[in-house]
């Protein structure tokens, strides 16, 4: 199936929302989420909302810089809620709200936000094209273009990082500069 038979699908249908409680097992030595644990959930809801939208089976190809504006502490219910922000031929971007939530009183404070780029594959493992997305409220129109200026930002960013790696270096131990 080429990207010209596919038929263009709304953002809410990618909509996805997941709640967690954090245990014992989800925390450091001060009582508080560990950041892999928030990430691994991070990457399961987006997957969910990813997979939502391109009916395939997806894989994450990466995450954004994710910062942690809050601790959620043991107790809290971790609230996530992931939609797809845009898609582009063979890869969508994927946002991700965090937020911790207190079960006595249901306040909820922002923790953190995430962006993830997930890629659709076939069978054999190779990619395969996604269903256009189609932004509807003031919201999602504010998302699909900002994902599209995210978007040429990573590809800058993966260029720089191949142009760095293909330049020669000279072995460590011949370093005259380096000092211990």
């Amino acid at each position: 199936m080429n990207e010209s038979t596919l038929q263009p699908k709304p953002a809410c249908e990618s909509y996805s929302e997941m709640t967690e409680i954090v245990l014992p097992s989800h925390t450091n030595p001060l009582g508080t989420a560990f950041g892999g644990q928030v990430m691994a959930w991070i990457d399961i809801c987006a997957g969910i909302a990813a997979q939502r939208h391109a009916r395939q089976v997806v894989v994450t190809a990466s995450m954004d810089d994710l910062h942690f504006r809050s601790p959620i502490h043991k107790g809290e219910f971790v609230v996530l809620k992931a939609q797809v922000n845009r898609s582009f031929h063979t890869s969508m971007e994927v946002g991700v709200r965090v937020e911790a939530e207190n079960p006595l009183t249901g306040e909820r404070r922002h923790c953190s936000s995430a962006y993830l780029t997930f890629v659709a594959l076939d069978e054999s493992g190779r990619r395969v094209h996604i269903p256009p997305l189609t932004p509807e409220t003031d919201e999602e129109k504010r998302r699909y273009e900002e994902a599209a200026e995210r978007r040429r930002y990573r590809l800058e960013r993966k260029n720089m990082e191949r142009d760095v790696v293909r330049r020669a270096h000279a072995p460590l131990a011949d370093s005259k500069s380096a000092t211990p």
